[in-house]
């Protein structure tokens, strides 16, 4: 028997949902009350249309692109793999990764037998994510790579965060944004993660990759629910909404850092509503054992060694009653073990 590999993911776990969550990015000012009501008011007797006429003109509306550049995914995952699948159909046989990134890019080449490379033109598909994840920052080089790729080399660019950027600019430029994939996942920054949504924006001039990124995909990727929700998503209502929140999620962030300095731990630059830090311990303690003492008293941080980044937290920004909770979590633990 194959061992399957671990995946490791924030949010609700055997232990329940835990009551102060940092371990996801989700939008903590959520859910957005125009996408909640559309998904709640969802038909789901019905199937959605099959072609999902009426979504496609309405996000290809919604980034100013042509219907056909637009492809509906069941979730991120979902996209990652099946793209995955189509660059191996078309002979890929490496893929590049950034040197921290989300562990479905490596386990969708590992499930289609590429070979992971250290260097961008040795690869066939190559991954990109801004603000990246687990950092929340700008990812080094992305320009470069973009214009600097193979020609006939897929280039996905990630763009869960760029809802949740809260400073600094993307990197990108439109005529680089024409020439890569483009992946988008509302649930975010709705904070509707249980959702299952997400959608993809196709290079100009990737006509037949388009195509056959379609053939790939089971009929009705996305569901009654998720269509409510990325309709909704691009309302006006919604994105005034999330506008709205980014101004909170910049307050509460600022005194997030603060809190978490506080305990002599050691935060990293972020440009979204996340951010790493490097927590004190104790003498003798483990950061997995520091982290398994907090779940009992219902928080919950992201352990960031699945990404490349060991000895380290990503945690979400969270509302003031949460920050305090894990504030008076960790002064106890110190406490406990000095």
């Amino acid at each position: 028997m194959i061992a399957k590999p671990s995946r490791i993911h924030g949010g609700p776990d055997g232990l329940g949902v835990p009551l102060h969550d940092f371990s996801t990015n989700s939008n903590a000012c959520g859910p957005c009350p125009a996408a909640l009501a559309a998904v709640r008011q969802a038909d789901a007797t019905r199937y959605p249309d099959a072609g999902y006429t009426a979504l496609r003109a309405r996000l290809a509306a919604f980034h100013a692109v042509d219907e056909a550049r637009v492809l509906l995914a069941g979730s991120a995952s979902e996209f990652i793999f099946r793209i995955t699948a189509l660059a191996a159909g078309q002979g890929a046989r490496a893929v590049w990764l950034p040197p921290l990134s989300y562990g479905d890019y490596a386990q969708a080449a590992v499930a289609q037998g590429l070979a992971t490379v250290n260097e961008p033109g040795d690869a066939q598909l190559l991954w990109a994510c801004e603000p990246s994840s687990p950092l929340g920052s700008a990812q080094a080089g992305l320009a470069a790579l973009a214009d600097g790729r193979q020609e006939q080399a897929l280039l996905v660019l990630d763009r869960a965060y760029e809802p949740l950027r809260l400073s600094a600019a993307p990197t990108f430029t439109n005529r680089q944004l024409d020439s890569v994939w483009q992946l988008w996942t509302p649930n975010k920054a709705l904070g509707l993660t249980g959702v299952r949504a997400a959608y993809a924006i196709a290079p100009l001039e990737q006509e037949d990759s388009a195509a056959a990124l379609e053939q790939l995909c089971p009929s009705w990727p996305v569901g009654a629910h998720g269509e409510a929700m990325l309709q909704a998503w691009a309302d006006s209502e919604a994105q005034e909404w999330l506008a709205a929140s980014l101004k909170t999620l910049r307050e509460w962030k600022a005194r997030q850092i603060a809190v978490c300095e506080s305990l002599g731990w050691h935060c990293l630059p972020s440009e979204a509503n996340f951010f790493c830090a490097q927590p004190v311990l104790s003498e003798g303690q483990g950061l997995q054992e520091a982290l398994a003492a907090l779940r009992t008293q219902g928080i919950k941080l992201r352990d960031t060694t699945s990404f490349g980044l060991p000895g380290h937290v990503r945690l979400g920004v969270q509302p003031p009653a949460a920050q305090h909770a894990l504030h008076n979590a960790w002064q106890q633990l110190r406490q406990t073990n000095s």
